[in-house]
């Protein structure tokens, strides 16, 4: 039974660093995705391999501060290569980047030559790649989660200045703000976070634990500080449930971690209702059928304007012509014109109600304006692609508005006055 106890508490310990980890990853990379430093973390952690061999190889076992600390050193030696060569050669950025990936290389090499030593095979080293927390102690753990939390605190102590230099670093360099200082702080943070997921997700993926979650967030929202809470709730969800699936299956909890992050990735490119594939896809149909519906009362107005103010029954053939409709199309429309209670259809045909006619009008009135607004006006309308009087009237001066509404009362052609309702035009 305490057998039991220790390994739930310990399976608990080791879930609880990993959630913070996690939420750590998650807020940091909100920053390194909206500042496009996404793939400077995936060079900082091929270029942290050579730092844990070289730290094995000088202190002769695995330590985990000396590993880490030294991880932190290669890594930040490769992000000022990619600044040095961007700076003072033609190199681009993303160049320098794959030239920094080639320190990965000499970690493999340094890898093979700790494998050669005596008792190098038990070192362990090789579960760096794909991450191991069913290794990691209480201790590992207490450290990897006290750094993530003091991460967290400091994004939310400097929150106001990362988020100027995120946005616009010029406008804070203008104002006399440490632009250059804080851009290192941040790089700096995503840095330790790269290092610090290193054992439990490893080096060839420790920069999807950092990108993903963030990317997922930006889909949901356009506010920075949810993106950082939805971003750290789902770096914490991916953790925590990559090592609970990686610990059943007996995987290795990097892939595992990685692939449930790649789930809310997915879910969160469909989902959403304002930027995901889903929502575009109903609003751009919602457009399409608000705009088909607009047209058949714009066509019942325009057919029945010259029997005003009697509302004439117009023969569904008579529509269908004027629009070519397909009679699906077309039955489809007036069902839901009869819904809203705009339409009557019967046997002699399809007639505005009160309520119908008023509605067409306003449609009907706004397109007019629009295209008189067009004719007269083409140097202003470039650009403004509208059908509505209501879009019209916040797009043009009210003097413009007011002298096409009048244009159209001359010519008798102004719906809303032909009904006997221009108090709402």
């Amino acid at each position: 039974m305490m057998l039991l106890l220790a390994v739930a508490y310990n399976t608990l310990v080791v879930l609880t660093g990993v959630s913070l980890l996690g939420a750590c990853a998650g807020v940091v990379g909100c920053f390194a995705v909206l500042r496009r430093r996404s793939l400077t973390g995936d060079a900082l952690a091929h270029a942290a391999l050579p730092g844990l061999c070289l730290a094995y190889l000088i202190v002769g076992q695995r330590e985990r501060e000396p590993m880490l600390f030294a991880a932190l050193a290669t890594g930040l030696l490769g992000i000022a290569l990619i600044a040095a060569l961007r700076r003072w050669t033609r190199v681009k950025e993303d160049a320098a980047i794959g030239v920094v990936l080639s320190f990965f290389g000499v970690g493999v090499v340094l890898l093979s030559v700790i494998q050669g030593l005596p008792g190098g095979a038990r070192a362990g080293l090789q579960s760096y790649n794909l991450g191991q927390t069913a290794g990691l102690t209480r201790e590992d753990v207490a450290f990897i989660g006290g750094l993530a939390l003091l991460t967290v605190l400091v994004v939310l102590v400097l929150y106001k200045e990362f988020k100027l230099i995120t946005f616009d670093q010029g406008f804070a360099r203008v104002q006399g703000w440490p632009a250059l200082r804080l851009d290192l702080a941040l790089m700096g943070l995503i840095a330790l976070v790269v290092v610090l997921g290193l054992p439990a997700v490893g080096v060839l993926l420790v920069a999807a634990l950092l990108i993903v979650p963030a990317a997922a967030a930006r889909f949901w929202t356009q506010r920075l500080w949810l993106m950082l809470m939805l971003s750290a709730g789902f770096g914490t969800v991916a953790c925590f449930s990559g090592t609970v699936l990686s610990n059943d299956w007996d995987l290795p909890p990097g892939p595992c971690i990685v692939l449930v992050g790649a789930a809310i990735f997915l879910f969160s490119v469909a989902v959403p209702p304002h930027r995901g594939l889903v929502g575009r896809i109903l609003a751009r149909r919602r457009c399409q059928r608000d705009l088909a519906y607009g047209t058949l009362l714009n066509t019942l107005f325009d057919l029945s304007e010259p029997f005003l103010p009697v509302r004439p029954a117009l023969p569904r053939d008579e529509l269908a012509q004027r629009r070519s409709w397909p009679p699906a199309t077309l039955q489809r429309l007036l069902r839901r014109g009869v819904v809203l209670g705009h339409v009557d259809v019967n046997h002699q045909g399809v007639m505005l109600t009160r309520a119908g006619l008023l509605e067409a009008a306003q449609v009907t009135q706004g397109r007019r304006l629009w295209a008189q607004f067009l004719q007269d006006h083409p140097e202003s309308a470039q650009g403004m692609v509208s059908f509505d009087a209501a879009s019209l009237d916040t797009l043009v001066p009210q003097a413009i508005l007011a002298e096409l509404q009048n244009r159209l009362r001359s010519a008798g052609r102004l719906p809303l006055a032909l009904v006997g309702a221009e108090d709402k035009a």
